[in-house]
């Protein structure tokens, strides 16, 4: 069955109501001058309350490994997503599973996918974040091609009406939502949340 990630998590309610709904993993955004930017601070409370076998993610961009390591730790999180312009050589020696996120227009952006030595890659648009608009898709077909190259996590545009045929297509390892699910940035919406986990895991 496909795994499903909740990005952009900012309350213990939402953590909740994520769960609830059958999430397997939980993203938390700890970059700064975004919509969603948590703190550890905020974050490590909501993560000791999560139940066992649901993955807490912290997302970074180009952020020096000291600091990844160190939010990392105080957080308890169990994997690292990076969504900058990290080389395969800044991604080596982390504890945690690796998530590479590419992001992908055309074929060309694939070609760097075999550099990296990582868990999985979250293939996204290139738009830098969403203020809460709905954004574009990446092409599906694209994301079946990039599964040749390991584990592929969709992003991007997804919502509860399109990603059961994302994943038609795509057929990915897990998907991943954040605006797609929202009521308004930061803040999720609990219909559409249990929507999209439902329409994930039943294509």
């Amino acid at each position: 069955m496909i795994r499903v990630k909740i990005c952009g998590i900012t309350r213990l309610e939402d953590a909740r109501l994520a769960v609830e709904a059958g999430a397997d993993a939980l993203g938390f955004i700890f970059v700064e001058g975004t919509p969603r930017f948590v703190t550890p601070a905020q974050v490590a409370p909501i993560v000791r309350a999560l139940p066992p076998f649901v993955t807490p993610v912290g997302v970074f961009w180009n952020h020096p490994a000291g600091h990844v390591k160190a939010v990392a730790e105080s957080c308890r999180l169990g994997a690292l997503q990076f969504h900058g312009d990290e080389s395969p050589e800044d991604l080596a020696g982390y504890p945690l599973p690796v998530i590479k996120t590419i992001k992908v227009a055309t074929p060309n952006d694939l070609d760097p996918m075999p550099r990296y030595a990582v868990a999985a890659f979250l293939l996204d648009s290139r738009e830098r974040w969403s203020e809460g608009e709905a954004r574009q898709p990446i092409p599906w077909t694209l994301a079946r091609v990039a599964g040749a190259h390991g584990r592929i996590i969709l992003s991007a545009g997804l919502t509860p009406a399109n990603v059961a045929a994302a994943v038609a297509v795509a057929r990915p390892w897990a998907v991943d939502v954040n605006s797609g699910v929202e009521a308004s940035p930061g803040k999720k919406d609990p219909a559409k949340v249990r929507d999209f986990v439902q329409a994930a895991k039943q294509a």
